[in-house]
């Protein structure tokens, strides 16, 4: 007996010593509930993909926490005119993470030629990037020398340089592509975090860039943090008991249940839960329902219609959402984004519903309607009570539940004829919410996943490259093209909620909802 609890008296010494370095590093948790299915920046078109890509790469520019656009490794730029023409000068101090892809001197510097190469990879039709269409308005790419990068553009366009803000615009070594698909095992990037190892569908670890290129106002070298946790628990009720059990660092849009728990009627956070620190912004996020209208958009045009005005959305975000969102009425650009053409398009009207239902039926002879709708089991509390408000109206709403992973690819695939979706702003202007319903954006060339067209639609949105348009008139009538033939019904605008652990200093958040962990520490 004595034997025994010495030996375990040696063990547990053993174990204390072994853990002891990991407890002292300053490691940030968190949890990507619906999983991360790439960590290549040309796959990076959904924010579960884009928070770890943000933290491996760097790109051009970057926008910063009130989306003004910044520079990252280009330290500054020049736009001509006359040749509609970019010239980034790019920082000279810029290296890889170290890998033994670049031989006996483990990394080299980031020149422009990286950016010619990683910028054609995305071009790649073999590489089927859904980002591809970024650069659909560039003529040519340019390496005037090491740190001279110019990108000439077909015609004028007033968003080129937020689209360079994407993470798809990242840059790459080309030895992490070109030899062995290198880059599918051990991302490469310049970012404040490098890859350390990925057990799908269990936890991805990312360490600290000890030779990381940013520092503080201070002159202190970035990042604050040792590493990244990130884990994949599937359901957001268990990730909220692992943030309250102090295993996660923050939680990222807590489910409405959890909203309900947390928050009051007006939205403000409940006394019982004053320990927790929490970072509320608008968010350029539309929640929306989608009908694929590829054979419909004329014959079920009133029926969209009245559907659109069977909903009361101020009543849903109100009860369902803690007044935590603003309730869609104007269209499928958020609030932040609309202020020039805010009219309220989706309001709710019994009577104008039944209307339109009416003029549905007598060109339809229908009598008994049934919708089949799909989402994912986030959602099911609102599509319920759309559920309810269709049924005033005499429709039945079937709700089909299916994991995010399998709504996503339907919906890219044209499977569904109604689902659940959202479009987050990949750069700050409208006309990113518009390229859902450009004909030449069809999935899966681009987003238009309601497989939308319309003539007219298509002229307006070509002239938003005219720098002489009255942009916010376009847009205005965009707007109401959508509605007119409704190809979505617009639900909530979203507002992104962070619940962090009080021993994190330095968060902050934009209105793309951006994780940006070079300038967080841990206490």
């Amino acid at each position: 007996m004595k034997y025994i609890f010495k030996s375990l008296f040696l063990l547990i010494i053993l174990v204390s010593c072994h853990k002891l370095p990991e407890k002292n590093l300053k490691i940030f948790k968190y949890n990507e509930y619906s999983n991360i299915s790439s960590l290549d920046p040309a796959f990076s078109s959904t924010l579960r993909n884009m928070w770890p890509c943000n933290q491996l790469y760097n790109g051009l520019v970057k926008l910063d926490n009130n989306l003004k656009i910044k520079a990252d490794i280009a330290k500054e730029w020049y736009y001509d005119d006359k040749k509609n023409e970019y010239t980034f000068i790019l920082n000279d101090d810029v290296y890889f993470h170290k890998s033994e892809i670049f031989g006996k001197d483990s990394t080299r510097k980031v020149i422009s030629k990286d950016f010619v190469n990683s910028f054609n990879r995305l071009l790649n039709k073999q590489l089927a990037s859904p980002g591809s269409w970024i650069f659909k308005n560039v003529s040519e790419f340019k390496a005037i020398n090491d740190t001279v990068l110019k990108i000439s553009l077909k015609n004028k366009s007033n968003s080129f340089l937020g689209k360079l803000t994407m993470k798809y615009s990242s840059v790459l070594p080309f030895e992490s592509w070109n030899e062995d698909k290198q880059l599918n095992k051990i991302p490469i990037g310049t970012g404040p975090f490098i890859f350390k190892k990925w057990d799908k569908n269990i936890k991805l670890v990312l360490r600290k860039n000890d030779n990381y290129f940013k520092y503080d106002k201070n002159g202190k070298k970035l990042p604050y943090l040792d590493g990244i946790a990130i884990s994949f628990i599937p359901d957001k009720k268990s990730e909220f008991m692992e943030f309250m059990s102090g295993n996660l660092d923050m939680i990222n849009s807590p489910e409405n249940s959890i909203i309900e728990l947390l928050f009051d009627i007006d939205g403000k956070l409940k006394n019982d839960y004053d320990n927790i620190n929490v970072i509320k912004k608008p968010y350029l996020n539309t929640e929306y329902l989608g009908f694929n209208t590829n054979n419909s958009l004329e014959s079920e045009k009133y029926l969209r219609l009245a559907i659109n005005h069977a909903i009361d959305r101020k009543k849903m975000i109100k009860y369902l959402r803690q007044n935590v969102g603003y309730p869609a009425l104007s269209g499928i650009v958020p609030t932040g984004l609309n202020d020039d053409f805010f009219y309220e398009r989706y309001f709710y009207d019994m009577d104008l519903a039944k209307e339109n239902l009416n003029k549905y039926l007598e060109q339809n002879e229908n009598e008994f309607i049934q919708i089949n709708v799909v989402t994912d089991a986030q959602y099911l509390d609102v599509l319920e009570f759309i559920q309810s408000e269709l049924k005033k109206i005499n429709i039945n709403l079937k709700i089909e539940i299916t994991p995010p992973s399998i709504l996503r690819q339907g919906k890219a695939n044209g499977k569904y004829n109604f689902f659940r979706a959202s479009w987050i702003a990949d750069y700050p202007n409208p006309e990113n919410y518009f390229d859902l319903f450009y004909s030449k954006n069809k999935t899966p060339n681009g987003p238009n996943y309601t497989y939308f067209m319309n003539k007219k639609y298509d002229s307006v949105y070509d002239n938003l490259k005219d720098k002489k348009s009255n942009i916010e008139k376009s847009f205005e009538i965009l707007e109401n093209i959508i509605y007119d033939f409704s190809p979505i019904i617009p639900l909530y605008y979203d507002m992104s909620i962070r619940l962090i652990d009080n021993n994190i200093i330095g968060m902050l958040n934009n209105a793309i909802n951006m994780l940006n962990l070079e300038g967080v520490e841990k206490l």
